[in-house]
């Protein structure tokens, strides 16, 4: 099968035994890769963000699980089973909010209550077909989601929803991939996403290595572009969607939706089923991570703010769901996404 069109980038796979992760740290100065033997490794590199977005981290975990599962039987196989709970809450911790994370390691534990013997083969088998459903499943939403872009659009997207952050394709960045490749898309914008930078440092990346045009704003610019008439749409994608269609995403997606609505650009949300937590009735219900907040007083370890500032440094926020136009999912779209269309979808 030929691959779809600037589609070249790949974050995660799996290799000679080991998982091999682009550090998404080091971009775009460097390209290097973290080679991880173990499930201590893995949830490491998900805490500090070497891998990132939300389909990457679950992935990532799943292949942490196999890594886990393996040694754990090596050392006691009468009692591997009861050990790796210990690398199962290890990779739950990683990170709180995205819920692809505890959905990926929730079908691993549950591929492990059915196993019997040496459980090598068959979760390493189940990492990949949760790899492999993913990149399919972006493939998907990239032909739904370009379907509705107009000819000649300017799209703005927001932190980094590329291959970087999935299995490979990518979400949000996947819809504009497809619809750059159909001709529709005459201009990406991409916000810097402060403080970790993923739209200037990943995004912006990522388009240039698929030799798509790509204009990077400040996050503070977007209001201003969309009076100018710049942007169509604003394309996005999410950690966690509660049962009410309320979407965590990327801190400043939120504010994202607001400036779309006043200026009428439409606001899309690209996720997969896997991202929908039913067992939350609203936004209000998701964990938001906070993050360190060195973060925010220092850029690459030098002091940026006044001394004695302190910072609040949430990583996500909420965006209501009576601000989004259309959620993407590789079944289908949901337009304006209410309590009864999701629970329709769900069930």
């Amino acid at each position: 099968m030929t691959p779809p069109a600037h589609d070249s980038v790949r974050a995660v796979a799996w290799d000679d035994g080991a998982l091999r992760l682009l550090d998404q740290r080091a971009l775009p100065q460097r390209v290097d890769y973290l080679r991880c033997t173990g499930a201590p490794a893995v949830a490491r590199a998900i805490h500090d963000m070497a891998v990132r977005g939300a389909p990457a981290i679950g992935i990532a975990a799943a292949y942490g699980v196999a890594l886990a599962a393996r040694a754990r039987y090596a050392a006691a196989p009468a009692t591997w089973k009861q050990a790796i709970e210990t690398d199962l809450a290890l990779l739950l911790d990683a990170r709180p909010t995205a819920v692809n994370l505890r959905w990926a390691v929730e079908r691993m534990r549950a591929k492990i209550g059915a196993l019997a013997g040496d459980p090598g083969e068959a979760l390493l088998n189940e990492a990949r077909a949760i790899h492999e459903a993913d990149v399919a499943a972006n493939r998907r939403m990239g032909e739904l989601g370009a379907a509705l872009i107009e000819p000649g659009s300017g799209v703005l997207t927001h932190c980094n929803t590329g291959a970087l952050a999935t299995g490979g394709y990518g979400t949000a960045l996947g819809v504009i991939r497809a619809a750059y490749a159909a001709g529709k898309i005459t201009q990406v914008y991409a916000g810097e996403t402060r403080p970790w930078l993923q739209g200037a440092r990943l995004t912006a990346w990522e388009l240039a290595q698929e030799g798509m045009p790509v204009t990077l704003i400040a996050d503070s610019a977007a209001a201003y572009l969309m009076a100018q008439g710049k942007v169509r749409w604003v394309i996005v994608g999410a950690d966690r969607i509660a049962g009410n269609g309320d979407t965590a995403n990327k801190i400043g997606t939120y504010s994202l939706a607001l400036a779309a609505r006043r200026h009428g650009v439409k606001f899309m949300v690209v996720a997969p089923l896997a991202t929908l937590d039913t067992n939350i009735s609203s936004g209000r219900e998701i964990p938001i991570e906070q993050r360190p907040a060195g973060e925010i007083l220092t850029l690459n370890g030098q002091p940026v703010a006044a001394p004695f500032a302190t910072a609040w440094n949430p990583s996500f926020d909420i965006t209501p769901a009576d601000l989004i136009d259309a959620w993407v999912n590789e079944t289908g779209v949901v337009f304006q996404p209410a309590p009864a269309k999701i629970r329709a979808l769900a069930g």
